[in-house]
């Protein structure tokens, strides 16, 4: 598998288990009640809010496109850059419940071996 292919496969594990981090943090009713008052975890949810965190998540859907499109020198940067804004996000604006530490582990290894492998992408 070219290596392209492999960090790009690695980004849609992270926004998967992203997804399913956050379609299960929707089930908690705790969690739900705060959604309700528009205040979670003391952070007021506003439009502002909401639009830098689609920003934040943008990243990484963006990632996966741009790491096969990319030559490899650009793709080295972009997603050496990407990996420590996206985990900045996802332990920055994470939970403590077991299933948000799970899957949150689970993206930054993910991550963390992304960045390995284009810290170390060797020439073609």
């Amino acid at each position: 598998m070219h290596l392209s292919t492999k960090i790009s496969t690695l980004w849609v594990v992270v926004m998967i288990n992203m997804v399913f981090a956050d379609i299960l943090s929707f089930m908690d009713p705790e969690f739900l009640t705060q959604v309700a008052t528009g205040v979670v975890a003391g952070i007021t949810i506003t439009p502002m809010f909401l639009l830098l965190a689609a920003i934040f998540i943008e990243v990484g859907i963006l990632m996966i496109y741009l790491t096969r499109a990319l030559n490899r020198r650009a793709s080295r940067i972009v997603n050496l850059i990407a990996v420590t804004i996206t985990i900045l996000f996802v332990v920055g604006g994470g939970s403590l419940k077991p299933h948000y530490i799970l899957f949150a582990s689970v993206e930054v290894i993910a991550m963390l071996y992304i960045a390995y492998l284009a810290w170390t992408w060797p020439e073609d």
